[in-house]
């Protein structure tokens, strides 16, 4: 299985494990919520642009609410049949769906007390890293440090300017800091002062 369908199933899996008035980290959604945005980014192309475009975001929430109000059981079916027939994604579902879900994922398990990462498949390790390395190039390019994503393996990418700091962890990990988590297991090396003004960095979109 490629490693986007892996991470898709982990996540109906933590979803229907959850509950759909589970809570998550994502935005104060409920899973139920969560899912509703997955149905709308992935199969209604009128309302997505709004997910991105703040002039647009009203009309894409008052879809996602109305796909919210299906049934739990159908929403559950919708996010793991994956895009449908005429949904672009079909033909980019590793490069833009496989960190989203994996992330999406995680805010559903890091959302309760106790979670512990998973063994990941190291297919979906490696995809992790590729799409760190573009997301980071992106978010992290006007940063007032210069910000170095690490594993055990070296560096995956550094961006932005001024003084030098890592963050540290396995492929899991900085992914969901590099997405703007803060539950992430990472470790930071670089000076105090850096150190403080990396957690006001902007790290997504």
């Amino acid at each position: 299985m490629k490693p986007a369908r892996i991470e898709r199933a982990a996540l109906v899996e933590a979803a229907r494990a959850a509950g759909p008035d589970a809570p998550t980290l994502c935005d104060a959604w409920t899973v139920r919520e969560l899912l509703a945005h997955l149905v709308v980014r992935e199969s209604r192309l009128d309302a997505a642009p709004g997910i991105l475009i703040k002039p647009l975001a009203k009309y894409t929430e008052h879809v996602q609410a109305g796909v919210a109000s299906r049934s739990f059981d159908r929403l559950l079916s919708e996010v793991a049949g994956g895009p449908p027939r005429f949904s672009p994604f079909r033909l980019i579902d590793e490069q833009a769906n496989l960190a989203e879900y994996f992330v999406h994922t995680e805010d559903i398990r890091r959302a309760s007390p106790g979670w512990r990462p998973r063994r990941l498949d190291p297919a979906v390790e490696r995809g992790l890293i590729a799409a760190v390395a573009r997301m980071a190039r992106l978010t992290l390019r006007g940063a007032p440090l210069r910000i170095s994503l690490t594993t055990e393996r070296g560096t995956v990418v550094s961006a932005g300017k001024g003084n030098p700091v890592a963050v540290i962890g396995a492929p899991g990990e900085i992914t969901m800091w590099a997405f703007g988590r803060d539950d992430a297991l990472v470790t930071f090396e670089g000076k105090d002062a850096d150190i403080d003004l990396l957690a006001k960095v902007t790290r997504s979109l």
